[in-house]
């Protein structure tokens, strides 16, 4: 049960990010919520799309040019970003959503595909990037790809920083450890009376 949730958790942070909570947006204003969690040297050459919610088709927003892809805020309220080298994996969730599938089914599908080949795990290093402004949740998340990695591999606790991130305290920690799906989640939030914008 453990592991299972591991792996969901590890679908819900590589989701793609749907149209229609951001429906109601203009498509600058999708473009510039989708830019809120990269550094500003990557923002202007990002590409910027979101997923039609009944075929899982990509929509490019705009073209980019360099190796990040963004989204606009999800149902949740979480604006990604992430290497294009992630697409294949982003796509395919999107496909198996537009399909009904259940959180539970989309994990499957996307830890079988990893199993069988399909889709390889992400680079080790590979970086993504996430803005919430929900005060509940991490404002800005940092997450670094490490496929394989456990604690001893790289020295990081696995103990989740969630709650001493929300009081600006947050340090990084280690999830999915020793899987394709390792990856080190790097909070970047203020303390209380900080602003970030």
């Amino acid at each position: 049960m453990k592991a299972f949730i591991a792996g969901a958790a590890l679908v819900l942070l590589m989701i793609p990010l749907t149209a229609a909570s951001a429906s109601a947006l203009t498509k600058e204003e999708k473009i510039a919520q989708a830019l809120l969690p990269l550094p500003e040297d990557l923002k202007g050459g990002a590409a910027i799309i979101e997923y039609d919610e009944k075929t899982g088709d990509r929509v490019v927003l705009r073209a980019g040019t360099n190796f990040v892809e963004c989204t606009p805020k999800d149902k949740d309220g979480f604006a990604w970003c992430y290497n294009k080298v992630t697409a294949p994996r982003r796509d395919m969730t999107a496909k198996l959503r537009a399909q009904g599938k259940s959180d539970k089914e989309v994990t499957e599908g996307i830890q079988a595909a990893m199993k069988d080949g399909r889709l390889k795990p992400p680079p080790s290093g590979t970086m993504s990037y996430r803005y919430s402004d929900d005060p509940g949740r991490i404002k800005l998340l940092w997450v670094v790809s490490v496929p394989g990695a456990t604690p001893e591999s790289i020295g990081v606790s696995t103990e989740s920083q969630r709650d001493a991130a929300l009081k600006g305290n947050g340090r990084p920690w280690l999830m999915l450890p020793g899987t394709p799906g390792a990856h080190i989640m790097i909070p970047i939030n203020p303390g209380p009376n900080a602003d970030t914008k």
